[in-house]
Formats: C-alpha cells, structure tokens, sequence
C-alpha cells in the first residue's frame, strides 16, 4: 500500500469493517486516498444528525462506505418519507435531492454538487407540461420522477421505472400521458399490451444520456465475447435493445434478479458503477462492465459529501408556490403498492 501519513492510518483502521465490503471492486491502494474523507464524514454525520441517501449509480466507496439507504428511484422516495435526521444529503442528482425535500419540508436537504443534474429532467418544463394538457384535454400526465419539482406540480401522479406499468394501470382510463422519457414510455407501451391491456400511451421525446447510447448491437457483442452471458436491460434502453435482452426491469430488479437466478455472468445495461455496487457483495457472479458513465452521478464524490456535511451546503429550496402540488403528485405514487 505503500507509506500513509498516520492520520491516514488511523483512518484505515476505524474504517477496516466498511473496506471489508468492497474490497472485491475497490483496491487496498486506491481505498487508501478514500478512507480520510470515509471516516470524516461517518463522525460528520453522528454530530449533524444526518443521514446520506445514495442511488444505486453511486460509486462503490460511496454506496457501500457512507450511505445509509441506499436504492433506486423508489426506494429513495418512500425511505425518505420515514427519515428521521435533521440533515438529509443526497447522493444522487438534483431531482432527487428536491424529491426529497418535498415529502420532508422540514428538514435540511443537501445536494453536494448542484450541477449533477440529468438530461431527462432538463429535457421538459413545466410549460411543456402545461402545453400537453391543452392538447390533450383531460388525459391524465404520469411524469417520471426524474423531472424538476416544477414539472411534478404539473402533473397528476409520477411513476418510476420500477411502477410505471403499474402505475398507469392504477388511473382506470384508456388513455394517459408519459413523460419525459421515450422508450421507458414505449416500453411500458409494450409490457401494457403483453398483459391484454388497450390503455394507449402518449410519448414524449426524452431520452437518457446513458441508456440511449446501447444498440441491440452492443448486446450481439457481449454474447460472442462472453459465452453464456445473461443481459439485464434497464427500461430507459431503447425498445429494440429491451426486446434483444433476457430482462428488463429497474435498478432494483436487476439487483432481485441477480439474486434470485445467480447467473455465473451478466452485464447490466445502465450506468457502470451499478455493476460494482452489486458485484461487491455478490462474488460467485462475473459482472461484464458495459461502462456507460453518468457524468452528473459522478459528480458526487466522497469530498464533497464530506463539504457538504461541513458546511451544510447546498441547500435545496423548492417555491411554495410549487411544493404542495408536487408533493402530492410524489404521494400518489408512493401510496400505489
């Protein structure tokens, strides 16, 4: 490892437990230049009363070494509705970060870097939103939680790609919105119609900086230079590269899915560090890295949790003019099970 200044030592020693989660992804050396910030911010967040919430395209040193719930889009919301803490960060992006402000107005929300937003929420505004409702009148709009407060407030109830499908059934019309993402809307077009459901989705034209860049191509790839490989697609893939995978399904499904087939190998259709965050705990299974990076998930790090927590910076606000008509949208999300 080489020679570490004592306070560096001491750290690794108090933080010896945590490094023992993923020291199959992370490097004796490299979780060397981590544990300073990693055992900083676990006192930081006992003298705030803290609490750090990651989602599952954080890095491992994040996911496995600070976070305190951990999960997909979902998971966050509904865990934040019974946290406790007087400081909430956010180690997400920016939508999620305002997600949870809005179901705990109360408490202190983080974001430690307020340019890790995402191109799905940046691609419609609330006039979008509003522009849609006239024309189409009175059919109901199911926005992805990855959208602004703004454009939740514009909307009726928000899904995830874990409960869209069930989501939209739950509205008991033929007909609804979906935005902003394309082909999660289109393929939940497709699960819909596989049920014997006629309930017709109006598409939008957003798509994940992430997910659109795999091709039923890249998957054709894998399988030759990979024997035997399974291929998990997340649902924000286009249609074609969900059709040509042996499952679809959220950040979480891929996790339950692991976990209940135990495949030898697998590649995960989504963001790369979602791969090592499951294959630290799960070392019987070889995990083929696609690497596609979301630039703003990496632009939270260790450091500038840390600065957060130090600083109590940056605080998410929300317009009062706003909030209760997001909120509520949020809630009618969360109480479909």
């Amino acid at each position: 490892m080489g020679i570490v200044s004592k306070q560096t030592a001491e750290s690794l020693q108090r933080t010896a437990a945590i490094y023992d989660r993923v020291k199959n992804v992370i490097p004796p050396m490299e979780w060397a230049a981590f544990a300073d910030d990693v055992d900083a911010i676990l006192r930081l967040k006992k003298t705030r009363n803290a609490v750090i919430l990651a989602h599952n395209y954080m890095r491992p040193e994040i996911f496995h070494g600070v976070a305190d719930i951990c999960g997909d889009s979902l998971a966050l919301a509904r865990e934040a509705v019974d946290v406790k803490a007087d400081v909430i960060v956010m180690a997400g992006v920016h939508f999620m970060a305002e997600t949870a402000k809005l179901l705990n107005p109360t408490r202190t929300v983080l974001i430690p870097d307020t340019q890790a937003g995402c191109s799905l929420a940046e691609s419609v505004t609330a006039n979008d939103v509003r522009l849609l409702r006239q024309q189409y009148p009175g059919v109901p709009i199911v926005t992805y939680v990855n959208t602004s407060a703004a454009v939740k407030a514009e909307s009726d109830i928000c899904c995830t790609s874990g409960n869209a499908v069930k989501i939209v059934q739950s509205l008991g019309v033929d007909r609804v919105i979906m935005l902003p993402d394309e082909y999660l809307a289109q393929n939940v077009q497709n699960d819909l119609i596989a049920l014997g459901s006629k309930i017709q989705i109006i598409t939008y034209k957003g798509h994940c900086e992430v997910h659109e860049r795999f091709s039923p191509n890249d998957i054709t790839l894998f399988r030759q230079q990979n024997p035997g490989v399974v291929v998990l697609a997340h649902p924000e893939c286009p249609p074609d590269v969900v059709a040509a995978s042996d499952y679809a399904g959220s950040t979480k499904g891929m996790i339950d899915w692991v976990d209940a087939h135990k495949p030898a190998r697998v590649v995960l259709l989504t963001e790369c560090s979602m791969s090592d965050n499951v294959a630290a705990s799960r070392p019987e299974t070889n995990f083929v890295r696609p690497c596609q990076l979301c630039p703003h998930m990496k632009r939270i790090t260790l450091a500038n949790i840390r600065a957060s927590l130090e600083t109590l910076t940056h605080e998410v606000t929300i317009p009062d003019a706003i909030t209760a008509q997001a909120r509520r949208a949020v809630e009618r999300m969360i109480a479909v099970r």
